[in-house]
């Protein structure tokens, strides 16, 4: 096992991975730009190193300064956390070169699922079910013409290398194909350098499910069943619920046993979940993220399982130690992010924060690295908190959450607090009856 880790993250999910590392036994080691010197993280590990400027590109994204770092400090191992530099295939594999554990997957499957068409092609090869689309990059618009005709109207033109709904645009019929492929690659092209777009069937009213997986160096693959991420403005999540309201317990074993198959054909170790559109009882494979997920917690509180100590065990060259049939699920939780943003705009809102108070009781979780008089950066994601509920049942973790939303005080700066207090209030939250639409439709009612 390692005897230190350098954590090459901030915030909340720096905080998540040193305390992991604190109940191992393992030293820690914070890097931080100028702007987070006081930062939580900092002030809780074992050692701190400054690594830049408040720009991330010259600080969280400084390869160079991070390495520097945990070489003088004499760590063995790098947990990228989630954002930052955690899928990039090229530090994975620097790390590594340089004689230190990288604890995540291989740098040949970031970089593999990394790309939105290779990361398709390879799990249809697998077996994994996909939306109906093109078999890879389109060419042209005419061939983008083409399929659409095939698969039907409407379409959704998306980036290759994209992520967090840029490069996206929907079409509703060939009157609108040329702008949304022009749209599409112009966007992919800013936000990624590359203005590879491909074509898929756009479902009108779909749920998006993800499955948790880990593996070993070993071949020996598991779930820890799904979560129902449906709640989202503009591709970004909001809330989150472990299990899926409209998930029955054999659709979760038939995709988690597929699932399972095809990473272990893959050979995929440590962290992953794999991305499904759901919609009329059949899944759609979209995408995998190769990291810890931000909604990481709502599974470890319905699976009793550290996510992050199972990572560091793993990338340590542990087995697992357990199989499929050893993972239990017991009740219901969900997780709402709470965002410096106001809360009928969601413009973000950094500033100082003169006040926090955490909820807490039974079955109450709070991720944060918040504290009173903390200054909120307006460098780094707007995300400031996670505020997660465990209960026998959806309905008693949705009263648990409504409680904990009440008793969490933030001010001094605006956030979406008020919003997830209208949604859990809603009916048709309540009875589960939503989809990927139905917050931004939800929030164009209620503002």
């Amino acid at each position: 096992m390692f005897s230190k880790i350098l954590i090459a993250n901030r915030g909340e999910i720096a905080l998540r991975v040193l305390r992991a590392c604190r109940e191992m036994g393992i030293r820690t080691v914070a890097v931080h730009s100028t702007a987070d010197a006081d930062a939580m993280h900092v002030r809780l590990a074992d050692e701190a190193v400054c690594i830049g400027p408040p720009a991330a590109r010259e600080s969280y994204l400084n390869v160079a300064a991070i390495l520097s770092a945990a070489t003088i400090t004499g760590a063995e191992a790098i947990h990228p956390g989630y954002g930052f530099l955690s899928e990039n295939a090229d530090f994975a594999e620097t790390v590594e070169a340089h004689g230190l554990a990288f604890i995540g997957p291989t740098a040949e499957h970031i970089r593999t699922m990394g790309d939105k068409i290779t990361a398709k092609t390879t799990m249809e090869a697998l077996g994994v079910p996909l939306v109906p689309g093109s078999d890879g990059e389109l060419a042209n618009i005419d061939e983008a013409r083409e399929v659409a005709a095939r698969v039907g109207y409407p379409v959704l033109i998306k980036a290759a290398a994209g992520g967090g709904g840029r490069g996206m645009k929907v079409a509703h019929s060939e009157g609108e194909l040329a702008e949304a492929w022009s749209v599409a690659r112009t966007e992919a092209l800013a936000a990624f350098g590359n203005d590879a777009v491909y074509l898929e069937k756009y479902l009108d009213r779909p749920r998006h499910i993800e499955l948790q997986i880990l593996g070993d160096m070993y071949g020996n693959v598991v779930h820890f069943g799904e979560r129902d991420c449906s709640l989202q403005r503009r591709h970004q999540k909001l809330l989150e619920e472990a299990g899926s309201p409209v998930l029955s317990v054999e659709e979760r074993d038939a995709i988690g046993a597929t699932a399972t198959a095809a990473l272990s054909k893959m050979g995929y170790r440590n962290a992953g979940t794999l991305e499904f559109l759901y919609q009329d009882g059949q899944f759609c494979f979209i995408e995998m993220n190769t990291r810890l997920q931000v909604e990481h917690p709502v599974t470890e509180m319905v699976s009793d399982v550290d996510l992050v100590r199972e990572q560091i065990r793993i990338a340590a060259g542990e087995k697992l130690g357990y199989g499929q049939s050893d993972i239990t699920f017991s009740g219901h939780a969900i997780e709402c992010r709470i965002n410096a943003e106001d809360p009928d705009t969601f413009i973000p809102c950094p500033g100082t924060v003169d006040v926090f108070h955490a909820p807490g009781g039974l079955g109450v979780r709070v991720d944060s690295a918040l504290y009173s008089g903390y200054r909120v950066p307006p460098f780094y994601d707007s995300m400031i908190a996670k505020l997660i509920v465990h209960a026998p049942t959806r309905a008693a973790a949705i009263a648990r959450m409504q409680r904990a939303l009440d008793e969490i005080v933030v001010e001094g700066v605006k956030t979406v607090i008020p919003l997830h207090r209208r949604i859990l209030a809603d009916p048709e939250f309540q009875r589960g009856d939503y989809t990927i639409h139905w917050l931004e439709n939800f929030t164009a009612r209620n503002t």
